[in-house]
């Protein structure tokens, strides 16, 4: 089963609607977190060793992750999905936007 991680900043709109999405996945295990210290969920080097595949919604995310955590991220497989913080948890057009961006990967 693949193990997937949703990144955003704070973990409340972006990288939680992505969680919601494919939670109930047979799948995928799936996971997320934030970037910042008030992130709902705070990422740490366990979460990043656990996944497989690694969606961050932003390139500054990318960046702060490995940056953070250079030996976790070295060989990890983090993909930039370009999703701005226009959003809030759950939208239509958010929702469709992460299955629109992730599907390749999945």
């Amino acid at each position: 089963m693949k193990k997937v991680l949703f990144v955003c900043s704070r973990n409340k709109w972006r990288s939680l609607t992505a969680e919601t999405i494919y939670k109930n996945s047979s799948d995928f295990d799936v996971k997320s977190a934030g970037t910042e210290n008030s992130a709902r969920v705070k990422v740490n080097s366990k979460l990043l060793v656990w996944a497989n595949l690694i969606f961050v919604m932003e390139k500054h995310h990318k960046e702060k992750l490995i940056m953070n955590f250079p030996n976790e991220t070295e060989k990890a497989n983090i993909i930039v999905l370009e999703i701005p913080d226009n959003y809030k948890f759950m939208d239509k057009e958010l929702i469709e936007e992460i299955q629109t961006s992730v599907s390749g990967y999945l």
